[in-house]
């Protein structure tokens, strides 16, 4: 008799493990608490001990800081930028180049005028910055990514020489003649100008941008380009607005 009752009560536990197990899977298959008043009981319970946990559950604290925390760390100057590269690409790229042309400008006069400051020469390389060498840069860049996307090596070296063969001869031509321009010289002197200083400006080019392009159209996002670009040309424009401050040929 004593091994009769303990056999019912292991047939009624087990059979109330088999209710439980078949109520938890109900409960994961979408069905109603209704349908396991055992399960429903203890889900209460589970929220009556712990509201914190069931609150996380649904993601309201610990989903919010996550994203906050996650949000704010894009926030901060690189994280503006960023955005104004996106919303107005080639406004942002010309300042960018016009402020970067002015401080080359500012440091080259400091290194090499005796003379005295000239800002209306700082302004006149930050308005070829702004007006000319940014918007053209973004366009090139452009253009480069859409004709050669890829960027093994052999497409990498194909834009090097386009930048160093059109490009470069383009912007630096443009360049001696707005700035011999604005000092008021002729279309003569201008041609001049360009005849003694555009051939050495370009051989001493071509020592200095192959690296410079290489790292840009190699490894650096086409957004971020002229960015890069323009972070080489500090170096290059001090040289470049050094010759560009050199006195017009004499026509005599």
């Amino acid at each position: 008799m004593g091994s009769g009752g303990n056999t019912l009560k292991s047939l009624t536990k087990r059979c109330r493990i088999l209710q439980l197990s078949s109520h938890s899977h109900s409960l994961f298959h979408g069905k109603s608490f209704n349908e396991s008043p055992l399960t429903s009981q203890r889900w209460r319970l589970y929220s009556f001990s712990s509201p914190h946990k069931v609150t996380s559950f649904k993601g309201s604290p610990s989903l919010r800081s996550f994203s906050t925390s996650s949000s704010s760390s894009k926030v901060g100057l690189l994280g503006w930028y960023l955005g104004k590269l996106e919303s107005n690409p080639v406004i942002t790229k010309s300042i960018t180049t016009s402020i970067i042309f002015a401080a080359a400008d500012f440091t080259s006069q400091m290194i090499t005028s005796s003379s005295g400051y000239d800002s209306i020469r700082t302004l006149r390389m930050a308005g070829y910055g702004l007006l000319l060498l940014g918007p053209s840069q973004h366009h090139w860049f452009n253009f480069l990514s859409k004709g050669l996307p890829k960027r093994d090596m052999l497409t990498t070296f194909k834009k090097m020489f386009l930048g160093q063969a059109v490009f470069g001869p383009l912007t630096t031509s443009v360049f001696f003649s707005y700035n011999a321009a604005l000092q008021g010289e002729s279309a003569e002197e201008i041609a001049a100008r360009l005849k003694r200083d555009l051939l050495p400006t370009l051989i001493n080019g071509a020592m200095f941008w192959p690296t410079c392009d290489f790292v840009t159209y190699k490894f650096v996002p086409v957004h971020l380009q002229p960015l890069m670009n323009s972070s080489c040309a500090y170096i290059w424009t001090i040289y470049l607005t050094y010759m560009a401050s050199l006195n017009k040929v004499s026509m005599e």
